[in-house]
């Protein structure tokens, strides 16, 4: 799985104009399930996002968590951050789970973080066409992969 986090000071997503989901501070997630991911990358996925520490504290470092902060999250499907532009002009999306296999794993992974004490999560609609609006906050822009992680 790959996750582009940002840290964002408000955010939404739409759908033929109509607001599905909004986030104050917090989170904006780009979220990309590959092929073999599973139970297991969506807990080390969900983990690392919710503890991992972005926000400033008193001294103006970056030392707080997401819980720290009691901030949102947005979670976007995007099976695009597993496009490959290595050949010709016009990615390819081979790598990317089927619709059948990510969208539960997306379910997972927003399951989890609400149940690792994230209050507020909110997401688009799989498959859908959305527009996405993010104020990012810093900017603070970090790229997650499983693979890595």
């Amino acid at each position: 799985m790959r996750a582009i986090l940002q840290r964002v000071k408000q955010g939404h997503v739409s759908v033929d104009e109509q607001i599905v989901g909004r986030v104050a501070s917090g989170y904006v997630i780009l979220l990309g399930v590959t092929q073999g991911d599973g139970e297991k990358e969506a807990r080390k996925l969900a983990e690392k996002t919710v503890h991992l520490r972005v926000f400033e504290d008193e001294q103006g470092k970056m030392n707080r968590s997401l819980l720290d902060v009691e901030g949102g999250m947005l979670v976007i499907s995007q099976f695009t951050l597993y496009a490959d532009a290595k050949k010709g002009r016009r990615p390819s999306f081979t790598q990317a789970a089927a619709p059948d296999i990510a969208e539960p794993l997306v379910d997972r992974f927003v399951a989890m973080v609400r149940e690792l004490g994230v209050n507020r999560v909110e997401t688009g609609v799989f498959g859908a066409e959305m527009v996405v609006h993010i104020e990012n906050d810093g900017p603070v822009t970090i790229l997650l992969d499983t693979e890595a992680l």
